[in-house]
């Protein structure tokens, strides 16, 4: 008979897990939404096209109930973090507490000037003023993911202080915020916000027109969304090139373990898939060689440091590989379907609203969050053991509670909930009000 050992470190982690992955979710859409929006209304503005001018009303009621379900999993978390993590907190709370203000003060722009954008449809002769009151909101939803991302990328760098036997010290915000991790960081979070953003809408679109509905809003709603989305395929790959170089120049064993990669040397491979046995040998992985110097300090000759070169317990664990394997070819397939629609949306002669190419497109929304979802776990795990590297691991930051499985079981059936509700009521929305019937409606071709 088993004998399950309770311990409060293992239950905090997986239900802060549960919750970044379920806010992962909302935030990105609500990063990534607003820009999307300001496009089609813009476009519907230059053009004098009621169709953009629709696309922008429906995304934009779309876009409002992903906000509300992301404000109650963002205040679970803002509540989970005092309640399991105290002694984390106790350190970031006076270091990165700026940040952590100016992501509220960030939503609080975005919800003031998303109201009145809601609000006021129709209410100007002048449709620009419309658009004007949205730019705000999207600026905020930006801000938001940018000042928060600073928080996690402190975790990564920290600085802006001293701790020494448990005392803080030369405590100083901005260089917190302001930490090597955060240029980096911050742009692959916000681009491939828009990109995913941009797929997952451009799925919406691709699967209207597969069941039939090929109506020109569906067309331009699937191009517009195809467009941005290759160009943050592109931007996001650029990133995460430079990504790679801040891991290896101030996370090297995070990389490591990303890779597979256990000894120092020049001239090394890059490790896609495989299997790792138990003597860290890696078996049916597919090499390519210098691949991961190139990745690492850009040039095919260039030392990359290994595993070998840490203690052993501080490892991150190697499961990682998986996860940026996962995230990288989610990564390179999404640009590749959206440069296929390009090349074939400019050939006349081609047609990119064929079945083969839809399809794709609509696997590209979810595998697109998918892809977000393993970055944030591979950038999370990666860390491992510590919840500021260098600084204090992550059983240290911990609660000893003994109640944390019930605060599981009740936010899991809180987000199950969430979800639902969520899903159920945008359904409905829509399928109440049909984009046909609307266009009927206000009397657009």
């Amino acid at each position: 008979m088993f004998v399950f050992e309770y311990d409060p470190v293992l239950y905090s982690r997986i239900l802060t897990g549960l919750t970044l992955a379920v806010h992962t979710i909302f935030s990105t859409l609500g990063v990534g939404v607003p820009l999307l929006i300001a496009l089609a209304e813009w476009i519907g503005i230059k053009r004098n096209d009621e169709h953009y001018h629709l696309l922008a009303r429906r995304w934009a009621r779309g876009y409002i109930i992903t906000v509300a379900v992301g404000v109650v999993t963002g205040t679970a978390i803002a509540l989970q973090l005092s309640l399991l993590w105290p002694n984390f907190m106790q350190v970031a709370g006076q270091t990165i507490s700026f940040p952590l203000f100016l992501e509220t003060f960030a939503f609080f722009f975005e919800a003031i000037f998303l109201g009145i954008y809601l609000y006021t449809w129709d209410r100007f002769k002048n449709k620009m003023y419309h658009l004007l009151l949205l730019i705000p909101a999207a600026l905020g939803a930006t801000a938001s993911g940018f000042f928060i991302t600073t928080v996690n990328s402190f975790m990564n760098a920290p600085l802006g202080f001293t701790y020494e036997n448990g005392v803080l010290s030369n405590i100083n915000p901005i260089a917190a915020m302001l930490n090597p991790a955060t240029p980096t960081k911050v742009s692959h979070v916000l681009s491939s916000a828009y990109l995913t953003s941009a797929f997952v809408l451009a799925a919406i679109a691709a699967f209207a027109i597969l069941r039939g509905r090929d109506h020109v809003y569906h067309k331009k709603a699937l191009h517009l969304s195809m467009v941005v989305a290759f160009v943050f395929a592109i931007v996001t790959a650029l990133v995460g090139d430079l990504s790679g170089k801040y891991l290896a120049n101030y996370q090297p064993e995070k990389l490591a373990a990303a890779e597979w990669h256990f000894e120092t040397m020049e001239e090394a491979s890059l490790i896609l898939g495989g299997i790792l046995t138990e003597d860290n040998e890696v078996k049916y992985a597919l090499e390519i060689p210098y691949a991961l110097s190139i990745l690492a300090h850009g040039t095919p000759g260039a030392e990359v440091i290994g595993l070998e070169e840490y203690p052993k317990e501080d490892w991150p664990p190697l499961v990682v590989h998986y996860m940026f394997d996962l995230m990288v070819a989610i990564g390179m397939g999404l640009a590749f379907i959206s440069f296929i629609y390009i090349v074939m949306k400019k050939k006349k002669s081609w047609n990119p609203l064929n079945k083969p190419l839809l399809n794709l497109i609509v696997a590209g929304g979810p595998l697109a969050m998918l892809a977000i979802e393993a970055g944030w776990f591979f950038t999370e795990e990666g860390r491992q053991p510590w919840i500021i590297r260098g600084v204090m691991r992550t059983a240290e930051g911990a609660t000893t509670s003994q109640h944390v499985d019930i605060m599981l079981y009740l936010f899991a059936a809180l987000y199950v909930i969430l979800i639902v509700s969520a899903v159920t009521v945008l359904i409905r929305t829509f399928r109440a009000n049909p984009v046909e019937k609307e266009l009927k409606k206000r009397g657009i071709e």
